[in-house]
């Protein structure tokens, strides 16, 4: 009797207090979304990247908040000075100011990789979500195509690509991005629909006489964009860092255009006598790729059940 009674009590305090996970009776259950922001806002790793983030993309678009100077006003007798009063940086080979050009080359590299991350995702998640949802020979042609991308080289494959394009503007890169990396956010978006389509609630809906278009929009997209968005974040960085690289071996961005991997290739051949000229735009976009990074570990691992 006792035993009996002491659990009652209990049942009754949990109906009262509600269950550990903070939702109660009268609350609404949370849904992967709100519980991955109630997660992240606690994490100092999605907290330190945001801010960065934040800061990289402020720049990006005003760059005179920080940097008065113009990147493109060089004086020859200044050729790889280094740090004086209103310079903190120093000078370029060309006499330019190495602060200014490391503010303002944020520009390009943020446009670069947000651009090119926002085409492949959409591309690559409308091709897979409808391959894994309608299955068919639609799939198995996806999956083929895909094999193919897979199998180019990406430096090699920009190299062949960018050197025919004359354009000194970000869009060939941005489009040549999008063009080798739709494959792998398609290749994540199909098996994530493919799980979320044999799912109980959307075979319920489907008995209850969905079509096709709202069984999508309502019940699988939902469900299946998670894995995607981890991947694109974390790609974003990858992004920014192909096409430093692709600068750098001269079919990326090209002058007057202002980024950094330009800016490093140009100190390459200085890094001895002029070491600051390689290390401020270097450190810049390992910084940058960083904070991507950090961010998509963040979003993985609240997204993510099995890692909580």
């Amino acid at each position: 009797m006792d035993l009996a009674l002491e659990e009652a009590e209990s049942v009754e305090g949990i109906e009262k207090d509600g269950p550990p996970g903070g939702t109660g009776p009268g609350e609404k259950p949370r849904s992967l979304w709100s519980d991955a922001w109630h997660q992240l806002r606690r994490n100092p790793v999605f907290i330190i990247s945001s801010l960065m983030i934040l800061f990289l993309v402020i720049i990006s678009i005003w760059p005179q908040l920080i940097a008065s100077g113009d990147p493109l006003q060089c004086d020859l007798s200044k050729s790889q000075q280094g740090s004086s009063p209103g310079h903190p940086f120093g000078y370029d080979t060309q006499g330019c100011d190495v602060y200014t050009r490391t503010v303002y080359g944020a520009r390009a590299s943020i446009t670069v990789g947000v651009c090119a991350t926002f085409g492949a995702a959409l591309l690559g998640s409308l091709l897979g979500g409808l391959a894994g949802f309608f299955g068919g020979w639609g799939d198995a042609l996806l999956s083929r195509v895909a094999d193919i991308f897979f199998g180019i080289p990406v430096v090699l494959g920009g190299l062949v690509f960018l050197s025919v394009v004359t354009s000194t503007t970000v869009w060939p890169v941005v489009g040549f991005i999008v063009l080798l990396g739709w494959p792998q956010i398609a290749r994540i978006g199909r098996g994530s629909v493919i799980t979320v389509k044999q799912n109980d609630y959307v075979q319920a809906a489907r008995a209850l006489g969905a079509g096709n278009g709202r069984m999508m929009l309502r019940h699988v997209a939902p469900n299946a964009i998670a894995p995607v968005i981890v991947v694109a974040t974390i790609a974003l960085g990858t992004y920014i860092a192909l096409e430093a690289t692709l600068s750098f071996l001269g079919v990326g961005l090209r002058p007057p255009t202002v980024s950094w991997g330009i800016d490093i290739s140009n100190a390459a051949s200085q890094i001895r006598n002029a070491p600051h000229m390689l290390l401020w735009p270097a450190g810049a976009l390992s910084l940058t790729v960083l904070a991507f990074i950090m961010l998509g570990d963040a979003v993985r691992d609240a997204l993510d059940p099995k890692l909580r």
